[in-house]
């Protein structure tokens, strides 16, 4: 089963974006919109600024004392680099060609640091637990944050949108723009611990997997993505649009209803299309079996009295992606199969005839609808429920079957290889940072063992991109999530956390603030955002800033064989080991048959003992291993343990890429 699921207001926005036109290339600016009024320059280390000026054109540029100077090379392209002053402020920045010149003012120095990754980290702080209250306590005027706009490209990108903020409580809270809460939380606790300007740069995409923020130099040698990077480099000598995902194009390519008077028009003529059963409808249109993309319209009367603000529609759960339409205007679309879909219509309706439009691609017998007939419905601004269960009029656009060519993939949100690097990440380079903070791993759950190599080359990419050392990367390991399994065994989502957790271990400067006591069964995006933002906090400031202080729960270190148990051996133990809960748990032992029983656990003095009654002879043993544990093992200091096994036996994503899912 996929798993990464998404807000629906999320998914819906994100889903128009992705099928948005690229706009026109505008001339190129005399700075990078990376700096501005407001922004934190990075202390301690010499800064790059550039921009673009006619050939030949002398930059100065200027801050508090210090000064630098560039030539503007054959391109247009100018950079040098300045030596900041001193950690604080306010500085003014003044740039000055020979033709213009720019000044921004309330300019910090102090720490910036990178935030990427996907929804968990775009999650906005007014969305998160206590979410009002935080919002309108949130006035720290020495942390700035910008958020660079979502861009997928496929050749690279000079210039990102953007612009610094100050944090405040009339600038947080935005659903759009607003401050990633995990950010907010890193950026305050080490804020409030350093008493030093913090400066936080969004770089985070809901639903995408890490290889659309890793270039292609990069992960070509992983030669896991070279059918994707080759796609890419197609699309971009085609001068296709860069949507960044493979099904778009596929639908440009292919979809007749998409050709010419679009199929969701309000003034097409269906009178020839086939009356079905909605939910249901692929059977009477004869491709029940077969994958196809298929049309329904359906016409409703709203009196003149219909109330005009914002109205849902609701359609339930769609295998494999739909697109929605309402008189004509597109207002949502989605390749996540398990969301129930929810769009909003502002705007949209009128008294009198409106008509309703789905798209939908079906890869699999048994896909399409696949919710209840009370799923499908319009609510209006006012409450008022309008079912659409019934019969719609349908009428097929692409019957697939082979040898017919399918799209290399499904998700309408960014999924190529590079695509986001290119159009998020080199634009701001080689900007002076700190360091990183990573929330991601959802979408690449389904391919852990993948992701042992992915994470790392990304990391190795971001570092050689930015030239600035092995600066800090700190990881969130993913929290709990779906309902707790009664028996142990594999699982997708412990392998996915057990890769971050091995990044973190053998690549330089790199940590893991463990988030396993944290989550929610049902949603992929938990309200728990203070947790991972402190415990990154943690890691900064033992790491990089070396403060002496806990920053990790246990972390397995060594097991003995023991007659009939074995014996765990643990780093982190600040404080000794504890239990949160009603007793040690979570805990599974196998021998040799590699068949997992739940054991008993006890703890003796710095280590735990495991055993089975139903395992005489133990020979691994493995701790949360699921993606919603009951993960009772915490240090003195309150943080917990890292999920771990003994064993190193093949698990169930091994082999696997995106092109499986």
């Amino acid at each position: 089963m996929r798993t990464p699921l998404r807000f629906v207001w999320l998914l819906a926005s994100a889903a128009i974006l992705s099928a948005a036109p690229q706009p026109q290339a505008a001339p190129l600016p005399f700075v990078s919109p990376v700096f501005g009024d407001h922004m934190v320059l990075q202390r301690g280390k010499p800064n790059a600024i550039w921009g673009w000026s006619t050939p030949g054109d002398s930059v100065r540029v200027e801050l508090a004392d210090h000064s630098a100077t560039a030539v503007a090379a054959a391109n247009g392209k100018w950079q040098t680099r300045i030596e900041p002053p001193a950690a604080g402020g306010p500085y003014t920045l003044r740039i000055a060609g020979q033709q213009q010149k720019i000044e921004w003012t309330d300019v910090l120095v102090g720490d910036v640091w990178i935030c990427g990754g996907q929804s968990n980290m775009q999650f906005g702080l007014a969305q998160a637990r206590n979410g009002a209250e935080e919002v309108q306590h949130a006035d720290y005027p020495l942390m700035r944050y910008y958020v660079v706009g979502q861009r997928s490209a496929y050749a690279p990108v000079d210039v990102p949108r953007g612009s610094w903020r100050v944090v405040s409580p009339a600038t947080v809270g935005g659903r759009g723009g607003g401050i990633s809460a995990v950010a907010y939380f890193f950026a305050r606790k080490v804020q409030e611990n350093l008493h030093i300007p913090i400066g936080l740069v969004h770089e985070a995409v809901g639903g995408v997997p890490a290889e659309t923020f890793t270039s292609p130099d990069a992960l070509r040698p992983l030669h896991d993505f070279d059918d994707g990077i080759a796609e890419v480099e197609r699309r971009r000598a085609k001068g296709d649009p860069e949507y960044g995902n493979y099904i778009m194009h596929w639908l440009d390519e292919y979809d007749t209803g998409s050709k010419g008077t679009s199929w969701a028009d309000p003034a097409l003529d269906d009178s020839s299309w086939k009356p079905v059963p909605v939910p249901g409808g692929f059977k009477e249109l004869g491709v029940d079996d077969t994958p196809n993309l298929s049309w329904f319209r359906r016409e409703i009367t709203l009196p003149e009295n219909a109330p005009q603000g914002m109205a849902r529609l609701y359609l339930g759960s769609i295998d494999k992606m739909d697109t929605a339409y309402i008189n004509g205007r597109q207002v949502g679309a989605s390749s996540w199969v398990e969301n129930p879909r929810t769009y909003f219509a502002n705007g949209v309706l009128k008294p009198g005839r409106n008509v309703i439009a789905l798209r939908i691609f079906k890869a699999k017998p048994g896909g399409g609808f696949l919710g209840k007939a009370d799923d499908i419905h319009l609510t209006l601004s006012d409450g008022t429920v309008i079912p659409l269960a019934g019969e719609w009029k349908g009428k097929v656009s692409v019957d697939a079957r082979p040898p017919h060519p399918m799209p290399i993939g499904y998700d309408n949100l960014p999924r190529m290889p590079g695509v986001l690097y290119r159009g998020m990440l080199a634009p701001i380079a080689p900007l002076a940072i700190t360091g990183a903070i990573w929330y991601q791993g959802e979408s690449n759950a389904e391919q852990a063992d993948q992701y042992r190599k992915l994470l790392p080359a990304m990391i190795g990419d971001w570092r050689k991109l930015f030239g600035q050392g092995d600066f800090p990367f700190y990881i969130v390991s993913l929290p709990a999530y779906q309902h707790r399994r009664e028996t142990p065994g594999d699982d997708s989502w412990a392998e996915l956390r057990e890769a971050q957790a091995l990044t973190a271990k053998n690549v330089p400067h790199s940590c893991l603030a463990v988030t396993i006591d944290t989550g929610n069964i049902d949603n992929i995006h938990p309200i728990d955002k203070k947790e991972p933002g402190d415990r990154l906090a943690l890691c900064a400031l033992a790491e990089h800033y070396g403060r002496d202080l806990p920053y990790s729960g246990p972390t397995y270190k060594s097991v003995d064989h023991l007659p009939g148990a074995l014996k765990l051996h643990f780093d982190h133990i600040d404080g000794g080991l504890a239990v949160k809960g009603e007793k040690l748990a979570e805990f599974a032992i196998a021998g040799d048959d590699r068949k997992w029983h739940w054991a008993d656990a006890r703890i003796e003095g710095d280590t735990i003992v495991v055993s089975s009654p139903s395992v005489p002879e133990p020979k691994a043993v493995r701790y949360a291993w699921q993606s919603n544990p009951a993960a009772t093992l915490f240090n003195g200091a309150g943080l917990p343990a890292v999920p771990f096994r003994t064993d190193n036996w093949p698990g169930v994503t091994v082999g696997r890429t995106h092109h499986d899912y």
